[in-house]
């Protein structure tokens, strides 16, 4: 069995009466990429902040590269690593005195070198000395993964990667990203509303309604589960009927 990057057992969080993660559990192996999906309000976003530390849970447990994550937060922070589309870098700082920022923050060895490394991979050399609060949001995405990548994250968390970026650089990064994850056994949970992004590097996807796992397998396995030509119809299938359903798909022998 791989030894898992990310172990989460019975995670629940509740906002006052709202319960927006419930009994929550699921590993992440080493070097796997885990697609979390749901509508809009199923717990995506308060299971990441759960897993980088920014809240607390109401009750279960967060072990990540082996440690619990409430005991051990700075020295396990410093092996993984975050980017969202909806967190903005500070818009005053230009892109590359966002990025060296953070390779101060991170301890990155060779800093400029690294920075420039990333900028040329996610083609933005050209934009390092723009505002950041000048980008267009495809532009801003792609500063947030160079950002994401400086300190060669073991663990890296990424909330619709690909949201504002059109289709000839959407391709490349999930391009790159599958490439990187195989060159440096990199764990990665990813969250997107794009089901091509889903279908081309995931190799595990957990569904959630209401805050809870309401099915999970590979996408042929989820596919044939509810006997769906793709995980688009998959996806509204579960946002518009999720109440009915309590299962998991199991692979067919």
């Amino acid at each position: 069995m791989k030894s898992a990057a990310l172990e989460a057992k019975s995670l629940t969080k509740s906002f006052g009466d709202t319960l927006a993660v419930n009994e929550l559990t699921l590993a992440i192996n080493k070097g796997e990429i885990l697609g979390l999906l749901g509508a809009n309000g199923a717990g995506k976003s308060t299971t990441m902040q759960m897993m980088l530390g920014l809240i607390k849970p109401s009750s279960g447990s967060i072990e990540i590269f082996g440690q619990d994550l409430e005991k051990n937060r700075i020295p396990i922070l410093k092996r993984m690593n975050f980017s969202s589309t909806y967190a903005n870098l500070p818009s005053n700082l230009t892109v590359w005195q966002n990025l060296l920022v953070f390779t101060g923050l991170y301890h990155v060895k060779h800093p400029r070198q690294k920075m420039e490394e990333m900028m040329e991979l996610f083609e933005i050399s050209h934009l390092k000395k723009r505002v950041t609060g000048q980008l267009s949001s495809g532009e801003s995405t792609r500063l947030n993964l160079c950002k994401a990548f400086l300190n060669d994250p073991e663990l890296l968390l990424l909330d619709e990667p690909t949201a504002s970026l059109d289709p000839d650089i959407a391709d490349k990064v999930r391009t790159l990203i599958n490439r990187l994850r195989h060159e440096r056994n990199l764990s990665i949970l990813y969250t997107s509303h794009n089901m091509r992004d889903i279908e081309t590097i995931c190799d595990r996807i957990i569904f959630l309604h209401k805050g809870g796992i309401i099915v999970e397998g590979t996408r042929d396995e989820i596919k044939q589960h509810f006997k769906e030509q793709s995980l688009e119809d998959v996806f509204i299938h579960i946002a518009r009927d999720g109440e009915l359903i309590n299962t998991k798909a199991k692979p067919q022998s």
